[in-house]
């Protein structure tokens, strides 16, 4: 594998289109609205990567001077010392201003951005684009993990196939078309897989390194001049014509990748876009992108943890400023000393890497074993964030079943050991089911207290994600069908065991939007406009059916309407207002919250009134005619964004003594063959109305 002599071995321009990939990612996160595509810039760099790496391994391989070891050494010089200033930073930073969870969460991206596993750790995470990304100050570090993991194996291959040229191109093209395939099928099946992972990524790598590794046709400079101004010109129209709905990468990410090798490829000197390229302004910045790269994001998440209150264009400014200064400093004084001192032997680097790296896993690893470390907290903020941890006892394993169905089993249902829910004193059969999904055992023990004081008992049947909606295509398909034997059981048992009430708890807002399709949230941003999409339909039609199946069972169902949503993880929020002096009023405005649950309510008043089924609703005990509240009565009323707390779910006891009356005086006429609820002198003490 020799590459062709008419390649200089420094190539100027190249560090012109560091800067032209570099510049757009910093200002696409710092969310400029014209550039909705600067995301493509790491998409440059990894044929870029490819590249250059293809050219001095084969280089060294057909000079018989390669040695793995060096190469590896070279990486960490290369890498690892700025890297290790950034974490370090990072967890200091982290130290002073994140809450406890926050700090651990950001513990355990410590130990992949260290360790070169991020990318695997994000894939498992929130996608790259969702607000949720602007809580985590490495998550750009995915990339460095991406390129780690092809240099792992990538100077193996090149030794093993070093004999033949033919089948050293033959294995790397192979592995290209695989990886571009698998790419592409990625982007519509498995976004995250296909955005984080190194195999749906490798192909850009390659791309690069056979740039590299085949021979060069000669050809006229007019050609050059055409390939590369065409090359750059395609990568700047992949950063105006993508955005965050773009299938990424898959087949979209060939229009940046393809030009980013055409203009390596040209080497189109004299023209205009190897003068531009090459302009001071831009080698500069190129050869500072590595730091530059690695410092924007941090400072970015800092940055709006922080809320300035600056206007939106001046923060930008700051933060790109900032982003080109620390690059710099990081450059000048870690990347260079590092990378080109000299006299230092091959073990040096290495063990010295290992070193950080285990450093930053010890650090990481105390933090997460301490949970976050909260008595970094004041103690105010410390009484406020506690709220977090106040869980429904309803949400232990024995009594519910998480997302993935761990917990409450179906053999459970079917055989009726679940958790009781009111008197557990009396030896009488269940009196009613709390239904639905985590919004069920968390307003559990609301209902949990106004059974005790009416001396009767229920039982929960809840499982995470999954509302008490046996046919409604609520969400994602998956979704729906990990939610149908849970369901069915549920049904099953309440119509087996004669139950004669039924309370319906869900997170009704997040289904008849549908927001855990992809790009929405499940939490709301009050910052921005309530959701408009109605997919109430299926919603609606679902919980009539199923009312209608209850009746037919004797089972009488009681709709709850749910709680205000917050937008924030309350106790976080309220911990960090007190640690930085702000207001605690972090509530939504009663308007925004009437806007946000108006199609819910919309939907389950009129179904409680089409089926006579009682209605429930916690919206006037949590808000008054302005706001709804985080606080009442000195007591955190949630423990993140939209469940409540255990303390706040009992501050709500009251609004269910109606129902609960109800059914405790329905029980002497079901003893002589009454009809559950049917007593005429009984009358539902509450309004059903909003």
């Amino acid at each position: 594998m020799i590459l062709s002599q008419s390649r200089p071995s420094y190539r100027a321009e190249l560090d012109g289109l560091r800067a032209v990939a570099v510049i757009p990612v910093v200002l696409y996160h710092i969310g400029l609205a014209w550039l909705p595509g600067g995301f493509v810039g790491v998409d440059v760099f990894f044929v870029l990567s490819g590249y250059f790496m293809a050219r001095i391994i084969s280089s060294e391989i057909a000079a018989g001077s390669f040695n793995i070891w060096q190469f590896y050494s070279r990486r960490i010089r290369r890498i690892l010392p700025a890297l290790t200033a950034v974490l370090a930073a990072s967890t200091i930073a982290a130290w002073f201003l994140f809450m406890p969870q926050e700090f651990e969460y950001f513990a355990k991206s410590l130990i992949g951005a260290a360790t070169f596993t991020a990318n695997i750790l994000f894939q498992k995470e929130s996608g790259y684009f969702d607000l949720e990304a602007h809580t985590k100050p490495l998550l750009h570090t995915w990339s460095l993990s991406v390129e780690e993991q092809f240099y792992i194996f990538f100077p193996l291959t090149l030794l093993l196939t070093r004999k033949s040229r033919a089948v050293t191109l033959a294995v790397l093209i192979a592995a290209f078309f695989l990886s571009f395939a698998a790419s592409c099928w990625a982007a519509f099946n498995a976004t995250s897989q296909g955005f984080y992972l190194l195999p749906f990524r490798i192909w850009e790598l390659l791309l690069g390194s056979l740039v590299a590794l085949v021979p060069a046709p000669k050809l006229t400079q007019r050609s050059e001049s055409l390939m590369a101004g065409v090359g750059l010109l395609g990568i700047v129209a992949a950063f105006f014509a993508y955005n965050v709905d773009t299938p990424f990468p898959g087949y979209y990410a060939l229009l940046p990748c393809l030009s980013a090798a055409a203009v390596i490829f040209s080497q189109a000197q004299g023209s205009w876009s190897y003068a531009l390229l090459k302009a001071p302004p831009m080698m500069f910045i190129g050869k500072i992108s590595y730091s530059v790269y690695l410092w924007h994001w941090p400072v970015i998440v800092f940055t709006r943890y922080l809320n300035l209150g600056m206007e939106a264009w001046l923060e930008g400014a700051m933060v790109f400023a900032c982003a080109l200064a620390l690059g710099y400093l990081s450059w000048r004084f870690i990347e260079q000393p590092f990378r080109h001192g000299g006299g230092m032997r091959i073990v040096t680097p290495l063990v010295s890497g290992a070193a950080a790296v285990a450093a930053s896993v010890v650090v990481a690893s105390t933090i997460i074993a301490y949970h976050g470390m909260p008595w970094r907290l004041s103690g105010e903020a410390l009484q406020l964030y506690a709220a977090t941890y106040d869980q429904s006892p309803f949400s232990q394993p024995r009594c519910f079943a998480d997302t993935n169905g761990n917990g409450l089993s179906l053999a459970a249902i079917e055989e009726g050991r679940l958790c009781v829910v009111g008197d557990h004193s009396t030896t009488a059969p269940p009196s009613f089911v709390v239904w639905g999904d985590s919004h069920s055992a968390a307003m559990a023990p609301a209902i949990d207290l106004a059974a005790r004081k009416a001396g009767i008992k229920g039982v929960l049947v809840g499982r995470g994600g999954c509302p008490p909606l046996p046919n409604a295509a609520f969400s994602s398909q998956k979704n729906v069908e990990r939610c149908i034997d849970h369901n069915k059981a549920a049904l099953s048992f309440i119509e087996t065991q004669k139950i004669p009430y039924v309370f319906l708890v869900a997170y009704w807002p997040k289904y008849v939007h549908r927001s855990e399709l992809p790009n929405q949230g499940i939490f709301f941003d009050p910052n921005i406009a309530p959701p408009v999409e109605d997919w109430s339909g299926p919603v609606r039609k679902s919980l009539e059916e199923t009312i209608t199946r209850l009746d037919a069972a004797g089972t009488k169902s009681v709709l709850v309407l749910d709680v205000p949503e917050m937008g924030v993880p309350v106790p976080e929020a309220l911990a960090r207002a007190v640690t930085t002096s702000r207001s605690e009023d972090i509530a939504p405005s009663r308007d925004y919250t009437d806007q946000r649950q108006s199609l819910a309510r919309m939907v389950l008043n009129d179904v409680a009134k089409r089926k006579n089924a009682y209605l429930v609703d916690p919206l006037p005990k949590l808000c008054d005619a302005t706001r709804c509240h985080a606080i009442i009565k000195d007591t955190v009323m949630y423990k993140d964004a939209d469940h409540l707390s255990a303390s706040g779910a009992r501050i709500l006891a009251p609004i269910f003594d109606g129902v609960i009356n109800v059914i405790a005086h329905s029980i002497p006429a079901q003893a002589v063959g009454g009809k559950p609820g049917s007593s005429e002198t009984i009358k539902p003490p509450f309004d059903v109305a909003f």
